[in-house]
């Protein structure tokens, strides 16, 4: 097939306040080239304050989920141009890693097949994570002679245990999605054909919830991780404290009304309703 326009290496659908982003560049198991990383910051950037958009799910289309950076674009072609070609697309990938990180919106990666090297940046950048029982994981860069960069080995190490990450990076061994979700790379491994809609389940149950306390409650997760215990106490009082005066719809307050006075729902069990 021709080369595809920068345009065509994501595409986009929004249904019921969801944002189905794609990586689409089948023919290339999605791997990601400098023109990917242009356009999935674009996206990004328009989707992420949209009102009819209230969760993101990233997934890939054809039989892959992203095989990583593009050994001839990202990496043969641009330092062929010496180092200011590197760190510019070095800039472009890390720069929509870091924008979906710490996004507006809940984000989901939704793996159906292949998740290698790079592709561990955006996949450790969503918020949650479920795959197919048949997709593969791979730090397969051991295998060809460089260390799993671009974050890669930070994302093994965060998300997985020390010896299982050690043994992942250093062998090169692929994953199921069985394994990688007894690692801890993702939430849940499902049969492909409840892969999706699994997925959509999870960004229902999201969209009944307060999309400033989701954000700032996201936010808070990734940021707690790096800080001691009084730290992060201190931090989270002032973040609620924040919170209470940023979410205009005043969630806590209608939530503890209709727990307390309307008796009509328990927080332990559902969200309050946005509604009333």
């Amino acid at each position: 097939m021709s080369e595809r326009t920068e345009a065509d290496t994501v595409a986009v659908e929004v249904r019921e306040a969801i944002a189905w982003v794609k990586f689409n560049r089948p023919e290339k198991r999605n791997s990601m080239s400098p023109k990917l990383n242009r356009q999935m910051l674009r996206v990004l950037n328009d989707l992420e304050f949209r009102d009819d958009v209230g969760v993101l799910v990233l997934t890939g289309a054809g039989t892959a989920w992203s095989a990583g950076m593009d050994l001839k674009e990202y990496f043969r072609e641009t330092e062929a141009q010496g180092l200011k070609g590197v760190r510019h697309s070095q800039r472009e990938a890390y720069a929509w890693w870091e924008r979906l990180r710490w996004y507006q919106k809940v984000t989901i990666a939704m793996v159906n097949g292949w998740c290698f090297g790079g592709a561990y940046g955006p996949l450790f950048a969503c918020d949650l994570a479920f795959c197919s029982e048949d997709a593969e994981f791979g730090l397969s860069e051991i295998n060809w002679g460089i260390l799993p960069g671009g974050g890669a080995s930070k994302v093994a190490a965060d998300l997985m245990p020390m010896r299982k990450a050690m043994y992942h990076a250093l062998l090169g061994e692929t994953l199921t999605g069985r394994q990688a979700e007894a690692a801890g790379l993702v939430n849940e491994a499902l049969p492909a054909d409840r892969l999706q809609e699994r997925v959509t389940e999870v960004a229902k149950k999201l969209l009944m919830k307060n999309r400033e306390t989701l954000k700032a409650t996201k936010d808070a997760m990734r940021r707690v991780r790096e800080m001691t215990y009084d730290s992060a106490e201190d931090y989270l009082i002032r973040a609620q404290e924040a919170l209470n005066w940023h979410d205009k719809t005043d969630g806590r307050h209608r939530g503890m009304k209709q727990f307390l006075d309307d008796k009509s729902y328990k927080p332990g069990l559902s969200a309050y309703e946005k509604s009333k």
